[in-house]
């Protein structure tokens, strides 16, 4: 209801551009070498920078969005995440800090369970998949452990899963059931990005192909199924439907700045939120348009699509509405 009022808002106003998510990166080192991750690589000259938390709640009420996800780098890491997010909190925005889960129990310590926080748990399979994936053996365990005890203590938990090729589709119609009956409220889904740190790599699927992959895991996992986002981005996903790139909905803040353009792609870094959303050529970026964009399906960019073309078309927004709550 509160994301519904804001979105009104910024229609009412006739804003052209305006954040739904922000990203806020406090720091970009991390404790695990996920092989598809370009954060770490990318910002190896910074690697042992932390962001003030002045700095942090300053970009925060510059950017004004109406949720933020706190990213990284591995945000627990941060030796004031607590009081990160406390202030993110006190103005009255959401939060959503991704982890892989290792520091869990700081966590604990630092960040008392609100309605305005989750966790959001990295989870790209089941156990040797994920294993694999994040470069070291056990995560999986602590990650599932940590839901269990996240939940337990009255913590909110959504979890964010990267698919790569070479997996297998089946493989998430026991996952995520599995975290449905678990207590997660939402499971974030999307195709990994090819970073061009990682571009070597051969685990990142081509439109065409993601768009069979996700056909597969959505037709496949069953009615109820809790996915965080919204069930027009899943259609995209599976080819239903045609988005181009609305970047400009997740702002990404870094210890460098405001990237530009996007969370995926730095041609640069803005000193403000006003000289990022002024002077990035929205318009060059997207398929058909920079070859770096021309295989990316992420919900940082597409998610944003989706919900302006329902503000836009009350057929499409009835329709999103009473796919939300149907749990379509």
């Amino acid at each position: 209801m509160k994301l519904a009022w804001y979105l009104l808002k910024q229609k009412i106003k006739g804003n052209k551009y305006f954040p739904l998510t922000m990203i806020l990166e406090p720091l970009e080192a991390c404790n695990l070498t996920c092989t598809g991750c370009g954060r770490i690589r990318e910002y190896e000259p910074v690697i042992d920078r932390f962001m003030s938390v002045e700095v942090a709640l300053r970009a925060v009420q510059e950017c004004d969005p109406p949720v933020v996800s706190v990213a990284g780098g591995e945000p627990l890491m941060h030796p004031q995440i607590g009081e990160i997010v406390a202030g993110i909190i006190k103005q009255k925005r959401y939060v959503y800090l991704c982890t892989n889960t290792l520091l869990y129990k700081r966590a604990f310590k630092a960040i008392p369970p609100s309605k305005y926080f989750a966790f959001v748990v990295h989870l790209d399979g089941l156990r040797e998949t994920h294993d694999v994936a994040v470069e070291q053996k056990g995560v999986y365990d602590v990650a599932i452990k940590m839901i269990h005890e996240a939940r337990q203590r009255g913590y909110r938990v959504c979890t964010n899963t990267t698919l790569y090729s070479g997996t297998n589709p089946e493989e998430y119609h026991q996952l995520f059931p599995m975290l449905n009956e678990m207590g997660v409220e939402g499971m974030m889904v999307s195709p990994a990005f090819q970073y061009k740190e990682v571009a070597h790599q051969p685990i990142f699927m081509q439109r065409q192909e993601a768009q069979g992959f996700f056909r597969r895991i959505f037709e496949g996992s069953g009615k109820g199924i809790r996915f965080y986002n919204n069930p027009l981005y899943r259609d995209f996903l599976m080819g239903k439907r045609e988005y181009t790139c609305s970047q400009w909905t997740t702002p990404t803040y870094t210890v460098m700045g405001w990237r530009k353009p996007c969370y995926l792609i730095a041609d640069g870094h803005a000193g403000s939120y006003r000289e990022l959303m002024e002077t990035v050529q929205w318009d060059a970026y997207g398929w058909g348009k920079d070859p770096r964009c021309d295989t990316c399906m992420m919900h940082c960019g597409f998610e944003g699509s989706a919900i302006i073309e329902a503000m836009d078309k009350p057929k499409v927004l009835a329709e999103l509405a009473f796919r939300s709550i149907k749990g379509d």
